[in-house]
């Protein structure tokens, strides 16, 4: 029998794991709880109407089509017994499980609010496509309340956005609701005027894009003030909740920002499954619960197991894509070596190769090495670099050509927006897990109540 091996997740880590093992000895299952690989860098031009959801997110089935030894399932990881070597994942109620001669553990992490998981309902993440769907709807239903207020002052609350986080993906995001007021929306309204909209930056850091260092820091500092976004640094959020946030400054002082629709995009956690193994191996999680791996990204007592992408805590690998690229190929090779009996490779090692953050239309920074770029030279790299990451080619001429029509025109073809998307992850909240097959069958999950006509 073929040795088995078990890629949970499909993001980058896990689709870059299962084809480094094309051409291994090896049966390769992948599990994920979606249908698709998800390019997470664009989700913000998703929620800001420059891409659909399908352009980023193409089928993992399609992109594997062609790999004779992978096999893919969509299901939800519920656990994982590493003494017996086996994944058990149920697809709605229909429960599964998978064993394993081999495990890579690629779930990636999702967004931390720092001990105020309160925060979410007020403040969604950007990880998903329906985080970025929920963010389309908050963010365009803001202007639409604005348009029908008479106050002049609930008028300004409806059109105050509060991004928390200056990381690129803070950054990327205050940028692009900025030009979508300024220019998107700027002839779209009678009663309001959208460039009036305020949009805050906030973070706790000393300076916006901290891993890119002082120079290109304050570079996107001034580009963001030029557009119109406040930066607001040194400042720590204390509380979220439907009407705003409450910020406290370095200096002890606080101050309150009346917003609806706040975006959050600070910090990182690993996934829950991460932990889980690493209690029954006897692995170290750091504070973000990403899993201690040893230097070939195994768990201690268990060289079947590999841990990767964000997922993982070692020094000098961060939470990108290219560290869960590289990862990925690593563990796919030493699979491949230890199946065919070869030499194992030598501990992992991360080569950076740079990183980018988009401030604007014609604007970013990228830092490769010592080099450092800025304006649309930075820009034009950026968008090269996105374009060929993407998988597939059909998603790829289709990005090229809303990128097209949104930077030469100002347009957004993506702007449809539906209540199912505002609340759908609230009410799925609400309901509770393994609510969506008896939903299905029709099955009642609710205690009878009385209804009002037409509610």
């Amino acid at each position: 029998m073929a040795h088995r091996v078990v890629v949970v997740g499909s993001g980058f880590g896990g689709l870059f794991a299962v084809k480094a093992l094309a051409k291994a000895d090896v049966e390769v299952t992948l599990i994920d709880k979606s249908s698709h690989h998800l390019f997470q860098p664009l989700l913000y031009q998703v929620a800001t109407g420059i891409l659909s959801e399908g352009e980023i997110a193409p089928a993992t089935r399609e992109i594997l089509r062609r790999q004779r030894n992978a096999r893919v399932v969509q299901g939800l990881v519920e656990s994982i017994d590493v003494a017996n070597r086996t994944v058990h994942w149920r697809f709605h109620d229909n429960e599964r499980e998978s064993p394993y001669d081999s495990l890579i553990l690629a779930t990636g992490a999702s967004q931390s609010y720092f001990g105020h998981d309160e925060y979410s309902t007020f403040a969604p993440g950007m990880k998903s496509i329906d985080d970025a769907l929920e963010l389309r709807s908050r963010i365009f239903g803001a202007f639409e309340l604005a348009e029908i207020q008479d106050d002049p002052t609930v008028v300004q609350e409806m059109l105050t956005f509060v991004v928390v986080g200056a990381g690129p993906t803070g950054v990327e995001m205050a940028g692009q609701i900025r030009e979508l007021a300024n220019r998107t929306l700027a002839h779209d309204f009678r009663r309001i005027d959208p460039s009036k909209a305020r949009v805050v930056l906030v973070d706790g850091a000393s300076q916006v894009l901290p891993p890119f260092g002082k120079e290109l820091g304050v570079k996107t500092k001034k580009e963001l003030e030029r557009l119109g976004v406040e930066v607001v640094l040194d400042t720590m959020v204390t509380s979220v909740d439907d009407s705003g946030v409450t910020l406290k400054h370095s200096d002890g002082t606080e101050r309150r920002i009346a917003s609806i629709c706040k975006v959050w995009a600070a910090g990182v956690q690993g996934n829950p499954l991460g932990k889980a193994v690493a209690e029954q191996t006897g692995a170290e999680v750091d504070r973000a619960r990403r899993v201690k791996v040893l230097p070939d990204l195994t768990l201690p007592g268990h060289p079947e197991v590999y841990v990767i992408g964000d997922l993982i805590a070692m020094d000098g690998v961060p939470g990108v894509a290219q560290g869960a690229i590289q990862s990925a190929r690593y563990a796919g090779t030493s699979i491949t070596a230890r199946v065919a009996g070869g030499p194992l490779p030598g501990p992992f090692s991360y080569h950076d190769k740079g990183s980018m953050a988009t401030i604007s239309k014609y604007e970013a920074v990228c830092l490769i090495g010592n080099l450092r770029l800025t304006g649309f030279i930075a820009w034009l790299a950026w968008l090269m670099l996105h374009l060929l990451m993407i998988a597939g080619f059909k998603q790829q001429v289709s990005t090229l050509v809303r990128w097209l029509i949104s930077f030469l025109s100002n347009g957004r073809s993506e702007r449809v927006t539906t209540n199912q998307q505002l609340v759908g992850r609230l009410a799925m909240q609400q309901l509770g897990s393994r609510t969506s097959a008896p939903l299905m069958r029709g099955e009642s999950i609710l205690p009878t109540r009385a209804r009002k006509p037409g509610k």
